[in-house]
């Protein structure tokens, strides 16, 4: 079983108490990645949720066959994977491993029903989810913002 001081090193994990981390603990795994190796891909059905231990992983998009984009870096200490935490949720990006890395995961089948058990648990990581989801948006939202801001097509627009 894994370590609660481990788990405590996730920061989406320090809202939650003790106990609420010895029950979370019992259904983790840690699974253990080689570099280069592709965690999940995008369009996939969403199945774990991930907690990277060590390691970096990158999330890359598709953009054409030619053109992959890297949208986001995963440290240590950090989440990602969270569509398995949507009902029928697809991944929205590539994870893939810089380094060796290691991460705790779960399926949302198995933390689901520990939230059925204890509706604070659930609440106090869903409220969690819902708050890295809404920083992540606001990035991209201000990506986009200044990527068609600075388009020359649209110079035109904003001169006088």
């Amino acid at each position: 079983m894994v370590n609660i001081n481990d788990l405590k090193q996730i920061v989406m994990l320090t809202y939650l108490s003790d106990p609420m981390l010895e029950n979370l603990a019992r259904i983790i795994d840690v699974l253990k990645f080689e570099k280069d190796e592709i965690i999940f891909r995008q369009h996939k059905p969403a199945e774990r949720y991930y907690m990277l231990r060590s390691g970096n992983i990158v999330l890359e998009q598709q953009i054409t066959e030619k053109v992959t984009v890297c949208i986001g870096a995963i440290k240590p200490g950090f989440s990602f994977g969270w569509s398995a935490m949507i009902e029928d949720g697809t991944y929205t990006a590539d994870a893939v491993c810089v380094e060796t890395s290691e991460a705790f995961s779960f399926k949302r089948s198995k933390v689901n029903k520990l939230f059925a058990q204890d509706p604070e648990m659930g609440l106090r990581f869903y409220q969690r989810l819902l708050m890295i989801i809404k920083k992540r948006l606001d990035m991209r939202t201000e990506q986009f913002r200044e990527a068609i801001k600075n388009h020359p097509d649209m110079q035109a627009l904003f001169s006088d």
